[in-house]
C-alpha cells in the first residue's frame, strides 16, 4: 500500500508531502508492520528537516502520537520537537491502530530493573 505524509515543521510555514510505499493493507498490519510505519513517518520528519542527511536514525520513543477517523480511514499524527506529521488515510478501525501503537511504544520502552 502507499500513503501520504504531510510534514511540518517548527520553523516553516508551510507543509511537505512525502509518499511512503509500505507492504500489506493495514488491516492485515502485524505489530511489525506498525512499527515500520512510525519508524518511516519519523524518518520523513528527519528527510524534511535533513534533506542532505545520509546517516538517518530513528527511536520509537520521545513523542505524541494520536490517531484520528476521517471520512477516508484512520489518520496518525505525530509530534516532535522539530515538528509534526499526519500520515494515512489508512483502512483500519481506530481501537484496533490504537492499541497496536501503544503495544510497539511500550515494547520499546527502557526497562527498570531493581536488583
Amino acid at each position: 500500500m502507499t500513503f501520504d505524509v504531510d510534514v511540518v515543521l517548527r520553523d516553516r510555514d508551510h507543509a511537505v508531502t512525502e509518499r511512503i510505499h509500505q507492504t500489506g493493507e493495514p488491516r492485515e498490519w502485524t505489530d511489525t508492520d506498525v512499527a515500520a510505519v512510525l519508524r518511516e513517518i519519523l524518518l520523513a520528519i528527519d528527510r524534511a528537516r535533513n534533506p542532505a542527511a545520509t546517516d538517518r536514525y530513528v527511536a520509537l520513543r520521545g513523542f505524541s502520537w494520536i490517531v484520528e477517523p476521517t471520512a477516508a480511514g484512520v489518520v496518525i499524527a505525530i509530534e516532535i520537537p522539530s515538528g509534526a506529521a499526519v500520515a494515512g488515510p489508512f483502512d483500519i478501525e481506530q481501537p484496533a491502530l490504537d492499541r497496536m501503537i501503544s503495544r510497539v511504544l511500550a515494547a520499546g520502552s527502557p526497562r527498570t530493573v531493581v536488583h
